[in-house]
């Protein structure tokens, strides 16, 4: 299958949140290019109804293309929990609720826990998933799917990251995201996983 190649310096992340921004700032820094954030820009967030990762990654990267008339890179993850069926998934920033609060949203995971009784029985994995977007401004999309995957951890460690990552510990760690440097877990992440993918199909002469 071909895949549209990135040709340009400019990118659009359709984002508003400062740390995906950075993460992917990070990622796209060896290709020279300098992506400027949809919140710098102005634009409004789209309303992500779609029902899977990838296809809020679409709506979000589409309308940023067309808003701004530039190629735009849109992410949409979340932390999904096994014995939760995949909860919060594609709702992980709405469980933060309006003022974005991750403690609440972590509390509540671990009360949904504690409900199932998940602790005794010792299902706590956990994944998170990352659904990247490239759109163009004439409707093209390339999209890819990563994930890593862990277990829930409580009580929450690290201050490092953002989100859920004080309560997730990767297959093979014995810290959480957050206790990591953030080079470290940018190495294993899902954002890293899917934008291995995408850099392959798309930045591939990098």
């Amino acid at each position: 299958m071909s895949h549209r190649p990135f040709a340009g310096k400019k990118l659009v992340v359709a984002s508003h949140n400062m740390g995906k921004v950075r993460e992917i700032r990070d990622l796209l820094n060896p290709f020279g290019v300098e992506p400027i954030s949809a919140g710098e820009l102005g634009l409004p967030e789209p309303v992500e109804d779609g029902l899977t990762f990838i296809a809020n990654a679409e709506i979000k990267s589409l309308a940023a293309a067309k808003a701004s008339g530039e190629i735009a890179l849109s992410d949409d993850s979340g932390f999904a929990v096994e014995a939760l069926n995949g909860d919060p998934g594609i709702y992980s920033a709405r469980w933060a609720g309006p003022k974005k609060d991750f403690s609440f949203a972590m509390r509540t995971v671990k009360e949904k826990l504690d409900e199932k009784e998940a602790f005794a029985s010792g299902n706590l994995k956990a994944a998170f998933f990352c659904a990247l977007s490239l759109a163009w401004p004439d409707g093209h999309t390339e999209t890819f799917e990563g994930r890593v995957d862990g277990l829930f951890t409580w009580p929450p460690r690290g201050t490092n990251g953002f989100g859920y990552d004080p309560v997730f510990t990767p297959n093979g760690k014995s810290v959480t995201f957050a206790e990591m440097e953030p080079a470290d877990k940018l190495a294993i992440n899902h954002r890293a996983d899917a934008f291995r993918q995408l850099i392959d199909a798309c930045f591939g002469n990098g």
